[in-house]
């Protein structure tokens, strides 16, 4: 038996050691077996994708707790607070909670031939303290891939869920939307029904396939049948129903899409027997919060903290700049891992920018400061005049809180400051935006 008075949980699961991205599922269902099996007394809504996963998972957990269920949430990263991962109704798991549960684990962990990894350990804690909890079902969110995920234990979900898919994590998923989407299409179990939101033609073309070898039910999400704004928009469901004037709790014009393959899910789920009322379904979307997408962190100047991390992000990112923005130049606080395509997404972002101020998050893969520095100074000089009239300063900065500062010192009341370009950074961010604008 290890010490336990003294023990820290977060430090446990956080060791280096534990960090690799070793996929399969071979420790985990050992793992998981060795501890009596907690998946499988629980129902699962899985979730899977590149980008809009977290919103997803928000979305449908508001919904399924606004009906009176008790769910479980399990996502990564988290934004703030390692707490935040794992939730009850919206509550993080307590420390006590949290050390209580880590020390079953770890105690048959440390007995394993082949440690779990850092996400394997986080699984197993997550599923154990949903099920000693009693939750009703749990949204689980995929930590990379599907196929080979952790989570993907899960032996038959009440309905499977897949987000936009684009290209990210290429080394390990594979180089063409065909390869990514097979691996997300892991998911799909036998005879289950599946919703989706709008692919690409080779993306849907593979989960079609798989779908149909494993005689699931898929239904996609119709965009064109989103109509309105964030504050009062429709949608038409697959199976014809008409959802009107709901209001989404959650900023960002983008994030209807997502709100939409909940209520996709949320049909599947009221169709198989859970009691969701249409007011459930309208509170639960008003009430769904998430925070470090398209976060408005204080105005004049506007401070918008969004974790745009890949191309397809950055696209959506740049599209609600313009449309709330029109013709403002962009304060870019920027800080991304070195393994994502970073110089797509300057080049995206330049044509608007009034400024890059650099930055690299506390993370192994993160990209150096003076080197993304040196990727925006390249995007910036490969535009003519016409796309960018003025000149723009770039900056490296020694830290989040540095690159923060540095912006607000830049800014007038009238523009905006965009941090962005990763998920791991954002709570650096926040930290120094709270201490420097007293928030």
């Amino acid at each position: 038996m290890h010490n336990s008075a003294d023990f820290d949980a977060v430090a446990y699961l956080n060791e280096p050691r534990w960090r690799t991205m070793s996929l399969g599922l071979d420790r985990i269902q050992e793992l998981l077996e060795c501890l009596g099996n907690p998946q499988n007394t629980l129902r699962f809504v899985h979730v899977a994708g590149t980008n809009g996963k977290g919103s997803t998972c928000a979305c449908i957990a508001s919904i399924l707790k606004s009906a009176g269920y008790k769910v479980g949430l399990f996502t990564s990263p988290y934004i703030e607070h390692f707490e935040e991962r794992i939730r009850i109704n919206g509550e993080p798991i307590s420390s006590k909670d949290l050390k209580a549960v880590t020390l079953l684990v770890r105690e048959v962990a440390e007995t394993m031939e082949s440690h779990p990894t850092e996400f394997e350990l986080m699984t197993a804690v997550a599923f154990l303290y949903f099920s000693r909890q009693e939750c009703d079902i749990v949204v689980a969110e995929v930590g990379l891939g599907g196929r080979l995920d952790s989570t993907n234990v899960i032996a038959a979900p009440e309905v499977g869920v897949i987000a936009p898919i684009s290209y990210d994590h290429c080394t390990l998923l594979g180089n063409t939307l065909a390869e990514i989407a097979g691996e997300k299409a892991g998911i799909i179990k036998l005879g289950t029904t599946v919703v989706s939101a709008n692919q690409e033609n080779e993306a849907a073309e593979v989960l079609k396939s798989v779908a149909a070898d494993k005689g699931a039910q898929l239904r996609f999400v119709n965009n064109e049948s989103i109509q309105g704004a964030n504050k009062d928009f429709s949608y038409s469901s697959h199976k014809g129903v008409l959802y009107e004037h709901l209001a989404l709790g959650l900023v960002g014009s983008y994030q209807r899409f997502n709100a939409a393959l909940a209520l996709e899910a949320c049909e599947v789920l009221r169709e198989k027997g859970w009691n969701i009322s249409d007011d459930a379904f309208r509170m639960g979307l008003l009430q769904t919060q998430w925070p470090g997408r398209f976060e408005i962190m204080r105005e004049a100047p506007d401070v918008i903290i969004d974790g745009a991390h890949n191309i397809h992000a950055a696209r959506q990112l740049v599209k609600e700049l313009d449309q709330r923005y029109p013709l403002r130049r962009i304060i870019f606080c920027l800080g991304v891992m070195a393994d994502k395509d970073h110089k797509a997404m300057v080049e995206l972002y330049a044509p608007m920018a009034k400024a890059f101020i650099c930055y690299a998050p506390a993370m192994d893969r993160a990209l150096a400061s003076n080197a993304l520095a040196a990727e925006a100074m390249k995007a910036l000089a490969n535009l003519s005049e016409e796309d960018h009239g003025q000149g723009c300063i770039v900056q490296a900065a020694a830290s989040p809180a540095e690159a923060v500062h540095h912006a607000l010192v830049m800014a007038n009341e009238h523009d905006v400051i965009c941090c962005c370009g990763s998920l791991y950074g954002i709570a650096a961010v926040k930290d120094a935006l709270k201490h420097e604008l007293r928030i």
